[in-house]
């Protein structure tokens, strides 16, 4: 009985470690993770997906850092695969001595004008801009913002709202740099897939003004989502398209 006891305090005390990482005195690294469904993922996770990685955490929905697996967000209940994870081991090889943490924010369906303060997201029942700078600023007592990363623009690829696009991102990414004492922190975006292009034309307007952000704003980069593919929606990246795209959102963040 007593050697019973030992190992289910044992497993207890495991378990509370692995989920209350001690940081201190490491270098913890934190990108916040923002935009709407295919930053948050919608690829079907594999057994790949749900593999922890040792120097990989996540913050929670409430506000705990826990092993980064997928799916990392919690928008919507069919949250899977996205660029995060994929992005996250990248990062962790190039530099052994750091760990990652990721504070996952996107929501679904958000359009730009959600990303503001006190904007409302009906769809995932939130405030999209105020939710992540509260988590953000909740998470930085572990370590130092390094990357922003936003996946987003599907909600506006229509024609009386692509013409104002490029405005209020240079106004988002202002406000997260202020909010968050982060003045030149890397903001990096990704062009929405050629899938979606071909379904609503007007994307190609949005993707434009992503590739242009880099010539209007410093300490930006834009990463192609082109070859990548679709789920069967012509909307969602499939699970191996999501994590392709973390890559190149990590090769572009590896440049700052």
């Amino acid at each position: 009985m007593k050697s019973l006891l030992c190992v289910v305090l044992c497993l207890f005390v495991v378990g509370a470690t692995a989920q209350n990482p001690d940081f201190k005195g490491k270098k913890v690294h934190l990108y916040l993770l923002v935009g709407q469904s295919n930053m948050a993922g919608r690829g079907i996770p594999e057994a790949a997906d749900k593999v922890a990685h040792p120097r990989i955490w996540m913050f929670s929905k409430d506000n705990q850092w826990v092993p980064a697996v997928a799916p990392l967000h919690f928008d919507k209940p069919e949250a899977g695969v996205g660029p995060g994870l994929e992005f996250a081991k990248v990062m962790a090889e190039a530099d052994t001595n750091i760990i990652i943490g990721l504070i996952p924010a996107a929501a679904g369906g958000s359009s730009i004008d959600k990303w503001q303060p006190g904007g409302y997201h009906d769809q995932t029942k939130s405030y999209p801009y105020d939710d992540a700078i509260r988590r953000a600023k909740a998470a930085l007592a572990a370590g130092k913002l390094k990357g922003i990363l936003w996946h987003q623009g599907e909600s506006d690829s229509k024609a009386e709202l692509v013409g104002s696009y490029t405005e209020k991102l240079k106004a988002l990414i202002k406000r997260f740099r202020k909010e968050l004492s982060a003045k030149k922190v890397p903001f990096v975006v990704g062009t929405l897939g050629d899938f979606y292009v071909l379904k609503v034309p007007e994307a190609q307007n949005i993707n434009q003004q992503l590739r242009n952000l880099p010539k209007e704003v410093k300490k930006t980069a834009c990463v192609e989502a082109t070859g990548l593919t679709d789920k069967g929606d012509k909307t969602h990246f499939d699970t191996p398209s999501a994590r392709e795209l973390g890559r190149r959102y990590a090769e572009a963040m590896k440049k700052f």
